[in-house]
């Protein structure tokens, strides 16, 4: 165990604890969880700071703060959320597991924060977590979402399911592409080791709503799989 690892449980956790606890107090009086979110995004660049996490962020001039998308990005460590949520200046909510939502406090803090949880699968609570992702879009924030569906352990892209493109596509809000390098070797899957070094977030152009959520998958799939490649090399 680092010392990363020791800041983590002995400092952030105790400090997300409580700023869990403030925001079950915030969502009280804010129904939209506008607050919650500003208490999220400085938790996520508090984090940064705290374990000596650096943060590029490529392509800022690729999306309006005022507007809202679906985003949609690669997934491959656990910084991945409190980067977003520091790094990108949107009004933003996270589609999560319905495990979650079942953490007391956490779970509490997401569900009245306005997170979407999914029960996944096929069913009826699947089909109404999408739609609920679709009222939030059309309320005019901005929803992510992880199309791989899981963390990749090597870094490396994996195919994207077609479900968060058709929320885009009911919604009728662009897809801003988002690629993520170098998160894998900051909390490597299958591990709590937490290590030093510096992420990049590489924001592409929004890609228009589109008929096809076929197509909207497709062209995401290629923006983010373009700039892992061109980041390796």
């Amino acid at each position: 165990m680092n010392l990363q690892t020791l800041l983590f449980f002995l400092v952030l956790m105790p400090v997300m604890f409580f700023g869990l606890l403030w925001s079950l107090v915030l969502n009280l009086f804010d129904k939209s969880g506008d607050r919650f979110h500003g208490v999220a995004a400085w938790w996520g660049r508090f984090a940064a700071r705290l374990l000596g996490i650096g943060i590029e962020v490529q392509g800022e001039e690729n999306y309006q703060p005022d507007q809202n998308y679906l985003v949609v990005s690669n997934h491959a460590g656990m910084a991945d959320i409190p980067l977003i949520l520091g790094a990108m200046k949107l009004n933003i909510r996270f589609m999560a597991k319905e495990e979650l939502g079942k953490i007391p406090v956490f779970g509490w803090a997401l569900k009245t924060g306005g997170y979407v949880m999914v029960k996944r699968g096929q069913n009826r609570e699947a089909l109404q977590s999408m739609l609920q992702a679709v009222d939030t879009l059309k309320s005019g924030k901005s929803i992510h979402i992880f199309p791989e569906g899981t963390r990749s352990q090597t870094g490396q892209i994996l195919p994207f399911k077609r479900g968060a493109f058709i929320i885009a596509q009911k919604a009728g809000v662009p897809v801003l592409p988002v690629t993520i390098v170098g998160s894998h070797l900051i909390t490597p899957k299958k591990s709590l080791k937490i290590n030093k070094g510096t992420i990049r977030l590489i924001i592409g152009k929004p890609i228009p709503a589109n008929p096809s959520a076929e197509t909207l998958m497709e062209r995401s799939y290629e923006v983010i799989k373009d700039n892992l490649e061109k980041s390796a090399a």
